[in-house]
């Protein structure tokens, strides 16, 4: 009788069902679908009441769930146990991040980390669409608070106050003069962007309270994530104005190749957060990228 086996008949119970433990894994419903097959014809005793709608462990499902989630739990705290003897982790680690991320605070992090734990494979995954990072094959993610699920950890990275900033060439600004409101970027041609989904980009601004939204329109539309720096290329080329990161802006504006616009109205909001699965065992490398984040010691 295999263990991983056991532990498939124990994520089958707690999920509900056959999709939602293969989720939760990271492999296919049907692996674990055959892994039940293979415990309920070991033992001689039906596990699983199965329907269409639900998966519900049978009475003898539940007495030997009573006794097994125990038991399980305790091998993985045995297991996890021993990362601490270690000199240092060692594996792959696989991160789920959206660009902005992989522009703006990973630079800052990975170099240092990697050079830390020579032993660990860093693989980022970048992405602007909202993910299942356990479905995605990833460890763990990097988010913006809104979109984290509630059963996840989150652990903070990078900056914790970021902002949305507007800018535009001089050129454009000199020929259609300094916008005084939100509401006056419907005169002006604008560098929009689009979700994966087909959904706009709308632009937010904020100040003393008001918040005004507006839907921008414009010579050019890119895809929310790797296209974005079309965009900020063509604010540069003065064929529209760009709302964008502040961080990613800066060079441009410190340069004077961009100008900011509306910046009384740019508007803050909370920075990344790292998240990964609460009720699944951390793998050593995981542990020492959040201890890294977190400041703490190698290893701890």
């Amino acid at each position: 009788m295999e263990l991983s086996d056991l532990n498939a008949v124990a994520a089958v119970a707690r999920a509900g069902g056959f999709r939602e433990a293969a989720r939760t894994l990271g492999c296919s419903a049907s692996r674990l679908s055959e892994a039940v097959r293979r415990m309920e014809a070991s033992l001689g005793v039906r596990l699983f009441h199965r329907t269409t709608r639900s998966v519900v462990p049978t009475e003898a499902g539940k007495l030997l769930l009573a006794r097994l989630n125990p038991a399980l739990k305790e091998i993985e705290t045995a297991l996890d146990s021993l990362n601490r003897f270690r000199d240092t982790p060692a594996g792959t680690l696989r991160l789920n991040v959206p660009v902005s991320a992989a522009q703006l605070v990973l630079p800052s992090i990975v170099p240092a980390f990697l050079a830390t734990y020579p032993d660990i494979a860093l693989e980022i995954v970048a992405e602007s669409n909202v993910v299942d990072v356990i479905e995605a094959g990833c460890d763990a993610g990097i988010r913006y608070e809104e979109r984290l699920e509630q059963d996840m950890i989150a652990v903070p990275i990078g900056p914790r106050i970021q902002r949305f900033a507007t800018a535009a060439a001089p050129a454009l600004l000199e020929r259609l003069g300094q916008p005084r409101h939100p509401g006056d970027l419907l005169d002006f041609p604008c560098l929009g962007g689009r979700y994966a989904g087909g959904r706009p980009a709308v632009w937010e601004f904020e100040r003393d309270g008001q918040v005004i939204k507006i839907e921008p329109t414009g010579p050019l539309t890119v895809s929310i994530g790797g296209a974005v720096e079309l965009s900020v290329q063509a604010a540069v080329a003065g064929l529209g104005v760009i709302t964008l990161f502040e961080e990613w802006l800066r060079p441009y504006l410190e340069s004077g190749a961009l100008e900011p616009v509306l910046e009384p109205w740019w508007q803050s909001f909370s920075g990344l957060y790292l998240y990964y699965p609460g009720h699944r065992l951390v793998p050593a490398p995981l542990r020492a990228f959040i201890d890294f984040i977190k400041g703490g010691e190698p290893g701890g």
